[in-house]
Formats: structure tokens, C-alpha cells, sequence
């Protein structure tokens, strides 16, 4: 790989990642930007935190990967030779280290078989957290793009890991309880959460798995159609079940949402017996107080 600096922000693409160390600690393999336009062509830039594993099994360095999507809208046979460069921001001097191959006219070619290249090896850890760098500033870093020397498209956008969204807490005070605790599933009404609807899917008796042993308790994305296409979003969350006297139930888990997960949660939470022991206190007056806590939230915006 041939490495300089230069002052020129990258041409086509730019993608901005805030909270970056809540991203790489999720343990998501990759990140897929939207699609951007070059040439006539769709593509996305893909970011692997902990390295392509298959490629720098070490994984002690940034991974970054050019794939062109849409592929289907093309005719039979296609191929597509691309010169590219990939980019990263120093926030410090307000300059871009750019990578590309070592050959000055390297073309890489994509076709069927082969619709993404990159380099493995692209930044060591190391060198990305070295704050004199200035590649990671506030736990914030800019990737980009340029592919050939088409027109810019303007196309960006920037993926935030939100902690302790706004709003992020709702409390489900069902009552009386007591008319729903034969129910095969109750439902809250919906909330919104970083701009999504959501709801809580309550299991009064346990769902299949847990029937008639404990509470089963799962947090559903209400508006998936609002994703675009292969896009997913990220959330870790508490689940709480509130007692009158003493120390809530309380459980964590975290999820992708998106594509056929449209639900997360747990069949196993508060055993039924726990529940129904007056002295647990967990419904007082035939009421249950069911909460969920948001504690981590991906959003994605507009990069300006």
C-alpha cells in the first residue's frame, strides 16, 4: 500500500463514526455504509473495527472494503474496473491520510465473483488510537472514498452511538393486571425512541419456551419499513420489573434489529412464582410496572 497526505477531502464518499469504541465493542463484524453513486454504478464502503478476520487473523488492524451493491440492475456478464483510494480524517491538522494500492494505475476489477476489494490491513489499531494522530478525536473518526475522477455526488452520512438516548426510558404500568395475566401476549403501546416505534411484547404466562414457569419480555422494533433496505439498527437495553418494596428485576441485553429480527428479548426473566409472592411485592393493588431502558442506540444522519 502506497500511504500520503494531502489536504483535498475525499471526492464521492464520506462516513463519520461517533462512538466509535461503543461500535467496535458490539462484536458486529462489519459496518456497511448506504449506497452512494459513482460513475452509474452503487457501492458502499465497509468498515471492519476488529480487522477481516478471514484475511489479518490477528485482527490488530482496521479493516476497509469497497463492494458494489445493486448489482441485479446489471446485464449479464457485467464487470467493472475501479482505481480507488480510501481516506482517514486527522481531526488534529485537518488532513487526510490516503491509502491505495502500491501500482499507480492498479485497477481492480469486479464483476460476479468478485464484488468487493479492499485492504485488509488498512490502519493498525494502534496508529488509530494514537491521539497525536488524530485519526480518533473525541471517539469520533471520518472515513472516505474516491473512486476514478467522477463528480462528487455529495452523498454522505454519519452513524452515531447514541448513549442514554433522549427519552430513552418507558414505563408500562399495566392495570389491572389481573385481566391480562391469562393472555398468550400483551403489548404496550407504542413509544418512540431515536425516532423509531417501538413496543414491549409481555408474555404473562411465558412464551413457548418458558410457559408456565416464568415472564417472558421482548422489545420489538414497531416501524422496521422505516429502515432502508439491508440496513440494520443497534440497541442494548435494560428491561426492568418494578417492585413496591425492595430491589427491582432488572436484565440487559443488546441486538441488531433489522431484516427478520424485528424482536429481542428474553423468554427466561422473573419466575411466575416470584411473581405472584405477595411479599416480592412485583404487583401491588393488580398492578405490574414493566420498564425498558435504553442504553445504547445507533442512529444514522446526514454527514454535513
Amino acid at each position: 500500500m502506497v500511504r500520503s497526505v494531502r489536504d483535498v477531502r475525499p471526492a464521492h464518499y464520506m462516513l463519520k463514526i461517533k462512538s466509535y469504541s461503543l461500535l467496535a465493542a458490539t462484536g458486529v463484524e462489519k459496518y456497511e455504509s448506504g449506497v452512494f453513486e459513482v460513475g452509474g454504478y452503487s457501492w458502499r464502503l465497509i468498515v471492519y473495527p476488529n480487522g477481516r478476520k478471514s484475511i489479518s487473523e490477528e485482527g490488530g488492524h482496521i479493516s476497509l472494503a469497497l463492494q458494489i451493491v445493486e448489482v441485479e440492475k446489471l446485464s449479464l456478464g457485467w464487470e467493472v474496473l475501479v482505481s480507488f483510494k480510501f481516506f482517514v480524517h486527522d481531526q488534529i491538522c485537518d488532513k487526510y491520510l490516503t491509502i491505495q494500492s502500491d501500482a499507480k494505475e492498479d485497477v481492480k476489477r469486479f464483476h460476479a465473483l468478485k464484488v468487493e476489494w479492499g485492504f485488509a490491513e488498512f490502519l493498525a489499531h494502534d496508529t488509530f488510537k494514537n491521539a497525536s494522530n488524530g485519526y480518533l478525536v473525541d471517539d469520533c473518526c471520518v472515513f472516505g472514498a474516491e473512486l476514478c475522477l467522477v463528480n462528487c455526488t455529495g452523498k454522505s452520512e454519519c452513524l452515531s452511538m447514541v448513549k442514554e438516548p433522549n427519552n430513552g426510558t418507558y414505563t408500562w404500568t399495566i392495570k389491572p393486571f389481573s385481566e391480562v395475566e391469562n393472555k398468550n401476549v400483551h403489548e404496550s403501546e407504542l413509544f418512540v425512541v431515536g425516532g423509531k416505534n417501538w413496543n414491549i411484547e409481555l408474555y404473562p404466562k411465558g412464551d413457548a419456551t418458558e410457559k408456565g414457569k416464568s415472564l417472558s419480555v421482548f422489545l420489538r422494533l414497531v416501524d422496521l419499513e422505516s429502515l432502508a433496505p439491508n440496513r440494520k439498527l443497534y440497541a442494548e437495553f435494560k428491561f426492568r420489573i418494578r417492585r413496591q418494596f425492595g430491589k427491582n428485576y432488572e436484565t440487559t441485553g443488546k441486538s441488531w434489529f433489522g431484516g427478520s429480527n424485528i424482536s429481542w428479548g428474553f423468554s427466561k426473566t422473573l419466575s411466575l412464582a416470584d411473581l405472584k409472592n405477595v411479599s416480592k411485592s412485583y404487583i401491588y393493588n393488580d398492578t405490574l410496572v414493566v420498564e425498558v431502558e435504553f442504553i445504547v442506540l445507533s442512529v444514522i444522519e446526514d454527514f454535513k
